[in-house]
């Protein structure tokens, strides 16, 4: 259990709701956890429990049925969900998804989509990568030309989280390509349109519980009431966006992160070895003890980033610092903690396999660390 005694991005309200989501993830994600990674989706039924419980999209606002609280909330069940080890895509719908349409979706979109996604009735993703493009955004090929009052969409996505769930989906596509960037924009697609199709639930190194697909969109005709926000400003939106995104990725990096070390202390208290347990040895405290000191550092940093971002003052150099320091921290215990298990790390019965397995792309999505490292390289 994550300790959050000494936190200071949380009051009393904070906790209170981090003990309701502890006891939901008991009762319903901890018993499904191994079947939703065999079957590699997590079932519909527990996007609607969650929404039951109040932990899909808690800042929405109370007249679309949300609960209206700060993003400290979504903070907790970012942290909480990542130390249980779970990939479940609902942190995608409550950390970005919903934040785009709240931001620029016209009062109808609104009206239509976020009290479905608060119940979990309505499953969203977000189509920003293609086969072609993958953090180079101002580079997409899927287009969205006009046809009278409508969008014609073709193109393709690969590696949408929520893609086989998803009801509704934000698609990236130029509805200028001799604009550049200022001829993207975000358009909403349904799942239910002819030419929409989805793919293979994609063969992923980790994170298998997390359906992760190919779409594809074949002369999909959608109303251009659909397009979010103004057209061609696409690409401003997804800029203003990335400071939380990045942050949501900090915090469950930093989250298991701790859980790799706890489960590695465990695990090294009761193996022996030579006449001692592995604790015993020095290489094993100089290990744990390093870990101990990042792991200090980064809650301190992390609530600091969480308090920026409450503030309204998180820049996206510093959120991009706070998801390059975070998954590297994350790979980094993941790794140790694995190789202090010994040939144990390498069995899937044991947990740091899987926390091992799922750290790996914390440092590829939502822009990878070498970008990271050119979005604080450009502001030094």
């Amino acid at each position: 259990m994550l300790q959050t005694a000494n936190r200071i991005a949380y009051d009393e309200n904070h906790e209170l709701f981090r003990d309701q989501v502890r006891k939901f993830f008991d009762k319903e994600l901890h018993p499904n956890l191994d079947r939703w990674e065999e079957e590699e989706i997590v079932d519909r039924g527990f996007w609607k429990a969650c929404g039951a419980a109040g932990l899909l999209c808690p800042t929405m606002p109370e007249e679309y049925g949300g609960l209206g609280t700060d993003f400290g909330y979504n903070a907790v069940i970012d942290e909480e969900l990542a130390y249980a080890g779970s990939s479940a895509g609902i942190t995608l719908q409550s950390d970005i998804v919903a934040d785009y349409i709240l931001s620029y979706g016209s009062e109808e979109q609104k009206k239509e989509w976020l009290p479905k996604m608060i119940s979990g009735e309505a499953i969203t993703a977000i189509a920003m990568t293609e086969p072609g493009t993958g953090s180079d955004l101002q580079s997409v090929k899927t287009t969205a030309k006009k046809d009278g009052n409508h969008y014609v969409i073709n193109g393709s996505k690969t590696y949408i989280t929520n893609g086989q769930n998803a009801d509704l989906i934000i698609v990236v596509a130029k509805t200028d390509p001799t604009l550049g960037a200022k001829g993207v924009s975000l358009i909403l697609v349904e799942s239910d349109r002819d030419g929409f199709e989805r793919g293979r639930n994609l063969d992923k190194i980790g994170q298998h519980s997390a359906d992760t697909s190919e779409l594809f969109f074949n002369d999909v005709r959608v109303p251009m009431t659909n397009c979010l926000g103004e057209e061609g400003m696409g690409f401003v939106y997804l800029m203003s966006q990335l400071p939380q995104e990045r942050l949501g990725i900090a915090i469950s990096g930093q989250a298991a992160a701790q859980r790799a070390f706890d489960e590695a202390v465990k695990f090294t208290k009761d193996r022996a070895a030579f006449g001692k347990t592995i604790f015993d040895f020095q290489n094993t405290q100089f290990t744990l003890a390093e870990l101990a000191a990042d792991l200090q550092v980064g809650w301190a940093h992390l609530d600091w980033a969480i308090k920026r971002h409450l503030d309204g003052d998180l820049t996206a150099e510093e959120g991009a610092a706070a998801k390059l320091w975070h998954t590297e921290l994350q790979w980094k215990a993941c790794d140790a903690a694995l190789q202090l298990h010994g040939g144990a790390g390498y069995m899937n019965e044991y947990p740091i396999a899987r926390l091992w397995r799922d750290a790996r792309v914390q440092r590829i999505y939502g822009g990878t660390s070498e970008i990271m490292k050119l979005v604080i390289g450009r502001s030094v």
